[in-house]
């Protein structure tokens, strides 16, 4: 799958492609939602890859939305985007799922001038007790919740999980080495859900200065091959 980026500014990373490895052990069927989908990859891996999935996306940069429209053109999938804040949009429907790598760089940490990094990256952007917030809102009564997020705000993810009537069923970290602590959460939490948590083995993405087998696998099963260009 062919996936045009901007030339300059904000693109996915392996983030992403980790969260989408982590989306495909779900049965993803029914009204799909990516928030925050930049050049839409999430999304589109979504629909090439489950057929009973209606997948839609939402992106507050328009730039981005030109994107991904292109990206879905170019690569013949049907989804539906819509261009505008998550947190105030009406979308007419709910969702079975929603996913999501939002921005979690928290205020502490130095901040991009560009706009167009500052705003895929930074919480301000999509705080995480308002985005669950509005997630369980939009969700279907058994409806999931598919994301990822900095590892070192677990107890936060957790804690505000819980108000908003979350139940982690499945959890994933991903450490750099084996040496380093855990940088990414990658979680499967579901609404009004009373099973237990399991925590699945880590994702370790290098080993001896070059990608352990595993992640080459990934990146190969993922298959996405990344154009930067302007528009």
């Amino acid at each position: 799958m062919i996936i045009y980026q901007p030339l300059f500014g904000y693109c996915y990373n392996s983030d992403t492609i980790f969260l989408y490895d982590f989306i495909s052990q779900f049965p993803i069927r029914g009204e799909v939602l990516d928030v925050g989908t930049g050049s839409g990859i999430l999304a589109l891996l979504v629909a090439r890859d489950f057929k009973e999935a209606n997948v839609n996306a939402i992106e507050m940069q328009e730039r981005f939305v030109q994107y991904a429209r292109i990206n879905a053109q170019a690569n013949n999938k049907d989804i539906t985007i819509y261009f505008g804040d998550f947190l105030h949009m009406v979308f007419g429907k709910k969702f079975d799922f929603i996913i999501s790598n939002p921005p979690f760089y928290h205020k502490d940490v130095l901040r991009s001038k560009d706009k167009m990094v500052d705003t895929a990256r930074y919480c301000a952007h999509l705080p995480l007790e308002q985005f669950l917030q509005k997630a369980n809102r939009i969700l279907k009564p058994k409806g999931a919740l598919i994301f990822c997020y900095d590892a070192k705000q677990i107890q936060d993810i957790i804690h505000k999980l819980t108000i908003y009537k979350f139940t982690i069923e499945k959890m994933r970290f991903v450490h750099p080495h084996k040496q380093k602590a855990a940088t990414l959460v990658m979680i499967y939490a579901k609404k009004s859900s009373k099973s237990l948590t399991q925590i699945q083995a880590p994702l370790v993405v290098f080993e001896d200065g070059k990608y352990k087998k595993e992640t080459e696998e990934i990146f190969k099963r993922v298959g996405v091959h990344s154009i930067k260009c302007e528009i």
